[in-house]
């Protein structure tokens, strides 16, 4: 439900801030003018009789949602199906998933197209209308030119304007409410180089009249080449902007996919160590112990999972960077409402979605459907080749009967799991029980006990080297509130394991509680890659994982135990999730 006096969400009939009545946002599907050829966004409420604001006539359905089809892509898709090129030059094309619609008019391409269609053969061809540079996305010559689109473009805006004043004024009074909490100097822009990004920081930006704001760049180094370009084209554009590129420049993709296998749908450890992560140490970096309110171009309509989120977010479990409060002023937007605000606003924007991208994430990333990847076979056909070897390598590598068809099918988006991989091993938490120690453990390490290990116990209180036994090399660590001793620490030699560790509880109500907890740090002490994962469950800062090691800066930390409690990290570790296999 939602309020529109507060601009607040609730689960409430009756906001609870200002009494006011709430109500469920409002659906809106597409309707067609045939004689304008544009589409118009209607309530649904209005669905039993509309009028085009242009023109008079009555408009019909047509779909739930349309994002624009620029030339270029215009002129891939008449390649695509055969049909003479320069054939739609003139006439209104729009698309929603597979379907285009020429003049209203709906021509499917299936799924089977993409997979059959040679794109070397598509791409050299395509690039026989491209301009003297062979590559300019914007240099079609003369016969495709704009002239036509741009004038269905203007109709379309000029159409759909009371649309466009409501979605930017109830935006623009919601980004004030959620700002008015935080000083300007804790308000910080996500900013991705995609169009949902680009309108946020647009309207953000406009809403608080401060073009000074902080934007964050993520920079996961498997951006699209045009969006690294258009990143830089809106720095130059926005020199008062504060803009900081975050970028993990610790690890090499390629070399962390060889070792735990690529990502898929529900194993994207990339988010983590190429995104969340950095983006997380610019955070520290910068704020500290403050909370910031980050402006995301978070959509509902997007996926399943981001229906869940609320427009506003604060509760811990739901943020990915616990130093963030979340807000999503076009969460409710379509994206027509998308393209509605860039085409009228004349907002600057990635030149991906000219070519017919819809999402410009990681080029690679295995949510990504077909029709991009064979769209990247086209304009970076290089990097699509080398990721499909390293890809057919990697299903050899894990035992597959048929690496290619593995590949090509898309199987390899659907792996879970470890299975195949030596990495696996290292999620196993082997240990024996003492016989000579109650409520003691001994622990398989993977390597050696170092410090590193020790110092991954300072979220379980303070470390008292001086008060254990010096023969054994005790390590006793304290309650932080009592000082008394929960847990003895020491390295140890065990049959059968190469490297061990005697860790026994103390003084504690529930020993196989602390114990668990303690293997999570076993686990992460044993498997950790770097993916920066427990950087951002830290609200404190404390954690900090760099090429020579985890840490945990005993100053900083509060003792939360969020970093290792399965609420925010299912295991202690995100390889558990990535690298367990089935049997287990």
């Amino acid at each position: 439900m939602w309020c529109k006096v507060c601009n607040l969400e609730t689960t409430e009939k009756i906001c609870p801030t200002c009494g006011a009545l709430t109500e469920k946002d409002i659906d809106r599907e597409v309707f067609w003018c045939e004689h304008c050829k544009i589409p118009i966004i209607v309530e649904k409420k209005e669905f039993d009789h509309k009028d085009c604001p242009i023109c008079g006539d009555t408009i019909k359905y047509l779909s739930k949602d349309l994002r624009p089809v620029f030339p270029e892509e215009r002129l891939l898709v008449e390649l695509l199906l055969g049909i003479r090129p320069y054939e739609w030059m003139t006439k209104s094309v729009w698309a929603e998933n597979n379907r285009y619609f020429v003049d209203g008019k709906v021509i499917s391409i299936a799924s089977r197209v993409y997979r059959d269609r040679n794109a070397e053969v598509i791409g050299n061809i395509l690039r026989q209308y491209l301009s003297a540079d062979n590559r300019s996305i914007r240099g079609f010559n003369n016969k495709n030119a704009y002239a036509s689109f741009q004038k269905y473009m203007d109709l379309f805006v000029q159409a759909n304007q009371e649309r466009l004043n409501y979605i930017k004024d109830e935006a623009v009074r919601f980004i004030r409410s959620a700002a008015q909490r935080f000083d300007e100097e804790q308000i910080v822009l996500s900013f991705s180089g995609g169009k949902d990004s680009t309108v946020t920081a647009d309207i953000v930006t406009k809403a608080l009249g401060n073009p000074s704001l902080v934007h964050i760049f993520g920079d996961t180094t498997l951006e699209f080449p045009s969006t690294i370009s258009y990143a830089k084209r809106y720095r130059a554009h926005h020199q008062d902007a504060i803009f900081k590129v975050a970028r993990n420049n610790d690890q090499q993709f390629m070399d962390v996919a060889s070792d735990i296998g690529p990502p898929a749908r529900m194993m994207r450890w990339c988010c983590f160590m190429f995104k969340t992560g950095p983006i997380t140490r610019i955070l520290n970096r910068f704020y500290r112990n403050k909370k910031v309110l980050t402006f995301y171009g978070i959509r509902k309509v997007e996926s399943v999972s981001r229906s869940k989120y609320r427009r506003m977010e604060d509760t811990s479990s739901h943020i990915k960077i616990q130093k963030q409060v979340v807000a999503s002023p076009i969460f409710f937007w379509k994206d027509l409402d998308i393209w509605l605000y860039l085409l009228s606003e004349r907002v600057d924007f990635n030149d991906a979605y000219r070519l017919g991208y819809d999402r410009v994430g990681c080029w690679l990333c295995p949510n990504n459907n077909i029709r991009a990847q064979f769209l990247s076979k086209i304009y970076m056909p290089e990097q699509a080749k080398q990721w499909r070897d390293f890809l057919v390598n990697f299903a050899k590598k894990i035992g597959k009967p048929d690496a290619e068809e593995y590949v090509d099918s898309g199987m390899w988006k659907a792996r879970q799991g470890g299975n195949g991989l030596r990495a696996a091993e290292d999620v196993k938490i082997k240990f024996t029980n003492c016989t000579s120690e109650e409520h003691a453990k001994i622990y398989s390490l993977v390597r050696p006990f170092t410090d590193e290990f020790l110092n991954m116990m300072v979220p379980f209180g303070i470390l008292a080297p001086e008060l254990g036994r010096k023969l054994i090399h005790e390590t006793l660590v304290l309650d932080s509130r009592t000082k008394v001793p929960i847990l003895s620490i020491q390295p140890f030699n065990q049959n059968g394991f190469e490297y061990a560790v005697k860790i026994q509880t103390l003084n504690v109500e529930s020993h196989e509680d602390l114990q668990a907890k303690v293997a999570y740090q076993v686990r992460k002490y044993n498997a950790c890659r770097k993916c920066l994962k427990c950087e951002s469950v830290c609200q404190a800062g404390a954690i900090s994982v760099r090429n020579d090691g985890y840490y945990i800066n005993s100053d900083r930390c509060v003792h939360c135990l969020r970093c290792v409690t399965a609420k925010y990290i299912r295991g202690g570790c995100m390889m558990e999730k990535y690298l367990l296999t089935k049997q287990e």
